[in-house]
């Protein structure tokens, strides 16, 4: 049976050579794909198709009209991260509304658990480009949403679409996810309620200990 020939120095080298390369693609290939997210979110931002809505309530224009001739059918939807035992729900499916008109509507959430439960609630309109034109006077999602026990909330919602939007888009979707923050919630109170006697401690010891010295 024929044995292989041992490489050539110079075989060796290519050898080596092609492996670093094949290293520093994984590493680009990886870190390229951490870079998407934000990348897209970029893209997304500039070109207004990101489907994110205002982060703070807006103030309702004064000289805000409804347009009477459009129709616009909006779908509530509703979902929860698995670690979040809750069930929510919008108080209506769908809704059909003009451009410039004041909605009020309400979500639904219960704590299905024995524990208080802290949630966020994260919004998200479809299609992408009717996002900047959707804007949230009052919004459950400006807060942090705490529940007892097996207790129950009734979160508002107003809202008005804006009458620029486009004609194309006679159907949107608002959606939000549900995510349990509790554990992030309460370590942030453990970290402000540190007690900072040590620290006054520590200052009476070293005036002590320069008093003795004197």
């Amino acid at each position: 049976m024929d044995k292989f020939s041992p490489l050539s120095d110079k075989e060796k080298k290519s050898h080596r050579s092609l492996t670093r390369w094949l290293c520093l693609l994984v590493v680009l290939m990886f870190g390229f794909g951490f870079a998407l997210v934000p990348l897209y979110d970029i893209m997304c931002d500039a070109l207004g198709i990101n489907g994110k809505t205002n982060s703070q309530a807006v103030v309702l224009p004064d000289a805000l009209t409804v347009d009477t001739s459009r129709t616009v059918k909006v779908e509530f939807m509703a979902h929860i991260t698995p670690n979040l035992p809750w069930r929510f729900e919008p108080e209506v499916t769908t809704m059909n509304v003009h451009p410039g008109e004041v909605i009020r509507t309400a979500y639904i959430a219960k704590n299905l658990s024995t524990q208080a439960l802290v949630g966020q609630a994260v919004p998200s309109v479809s299609p992408g480009l009717a996002a900047s034109h959707f804007n949230k006077i009052e919004c459950f999602c400006f807060n942090q949403q705490p529940l007892t026990a097996n207790g129950q909330a009734e979160m508002p919602l107003i809202f008005y679409i804006e009458p620029n939007l486009p004609d194309s888009i006679q159907t949107l979707t608002l959606s939000y996810t549900l995510y349990n923050i509790t554990e992030s919630v309460n370590h942030k109170e453990e970290v402000t309620n540190l007690p900072s006697t040590p620290a006054i401690t520590l200052n009476k010891n070293r005036s002590n200990k320069e008093n003795n010295h004197e």
